[in-house]
């Protein structure tokens, strides 16, 4: 066991069961055991890798999109957002594509919505112009633009079960002293009303508590002040079952083996993105489909001109696990955020 299963334990036998929320919260964000307050999780020393750590060209695209939006929304003051941004390559790539963009830096102020101090001080060494804030609430009411890759599969999530005329929750508890999964009496929710006629009996749905809030803020800023936002992670359109996991050391773990040492993730709901955003939003695209309208096949073609051997069979194999239906490509998804009255960012659909 852990240190933080300890802890965890201890307050089970004291307090009872708590929520798969209450259990993910304090896995990765204990300020002594958290899985983010203690580590960097990303690259080949880490648990996993994200798209701006495979290649620059993920940024890029991201980057130009964004700045057309700027473009398309008359160029306005305001501020570039990035919601977890890791060690801060996300951020350095599409400042670096944008820098030819006449007036785009000037334009913006840069704010990283970061809670770990590990990745923080990362993130100051490759972005030192950014602003570092803990919330979205510390970044100044202006046109926003955004961009939340591989952030909100982080939030914590609750798991319901239909049983009978109610929902019973996935809990964490304690079997033989150990940590174990179970199920609460079932109960008749009305923040689950609206799944009532999209599940079955024993088909679980997943809940993410802060997701309406934080989307709803996101969304009001657009529509209040104009930007845009994109939205890039795994996820689903209203689906069920059950997607919450740990990772450690690029595999799959038992998410209640090691509390504190490996990351815990779900899939994101787009379905409760997209309801919660007072502004407009599009439809759920494929990651692959997105990054190729943008230009990255013609971006990835220009690239390789200058490299051969190893380099080259890296860079091919970098493309294909960003936009193959089988690798990233298919398995992450996009959803944009724009002012109701338009326009759309660019690379998505309606």
């Amino acid at each position: 066991m852990t240190p933080l299963g300890d802890i965890l334990s201890r307050q089970i036998a004291r307090t009872g069961p708590m929520t798969l929320a209450d259990y993910m919260s304090a896995c990765l964000l204990h300020p002594d055991h958290g899985y983010y307050a203690t580590r960097d999780p990303l690259g080949v020393a880490g648990d996993f890798t994200t798209a701006p750590e495979i290649s620059q060209m993920f940024g890029e695209m991201v980057g130009l999109a964004l700045a057309q939006s700027w473009m398309d929304q008359g160029q306005p003051t305001g501020v570039l957002v990035e919601l977890g941004p890791g060690r801060g390559t996300l951020m350095a790539d599409i400042l670096r594509a944008t820098k030819a963009v006449p007036g785009f830096h000037a334009a913006l102020d840069v704010y990283l919505v970061e809670a770990s101090p590990a990745l923080r001080t990362l993130q100051a060494k490759a972005v030192p112009q950014a602003h570092h804030v803990r919330s979205l609430d510390e970044v100044p009411e202006a046109p926003l633009f955004l961009i939340a890759n591989e952030f909100f599969d982080a939030l914590p999530i609750r798991q319901f079960i239909r049983s009978g005329d109610g929902w019973s929750e996935r809990v964490v508890g304690l079997t033989d002293g150990h940590l174990s999964f179970g199920l609460t009496a079932p109960t008749r929710l009305n923040m689950l009303e609206h799944r009532w006629k999209t599940t079955a009996e024993g088909e679980m749905i997943e809940h993410c508590p802060a997701l309406p809030g934080l989307a709803e803020e996101i969304g009001r800023r657009i529509a209040d002040k104009g930007g845009a936002a994109l939205v890039i992670d795994y996820g689903h359109w209203n689906a069920t079952g059950d997607t919450f996991q740990a990772v450690q050391r690029h595999s799959r773990a038992d998410p209640l083996a090691a509390p504190g040492e490996a990351d815990l993730t779900a899939h994101v709901d787009f379905a409760a993105i997209a309801a919660a955003v007072p502004c407009g939003a599009t439809a759920m695209t494929a990651q692959g489909v997105f990054l190729e309208r943008l230009g990255i096949t013609q971006r990835a073609q220009a690239l390789a001109d200058s490299l051969q051997g190893d380099a080259l069979a890296a860079h091919v194999a970098a493309h294909r696990r960003l936009v193959h239906p089988d690798e990233m490509g298919g398995l992450f998804q996009v959803i944009g955020l724009y002012p109701a009255a338009g326009p759309v960012p660019p690379g998505l659909d309606l």
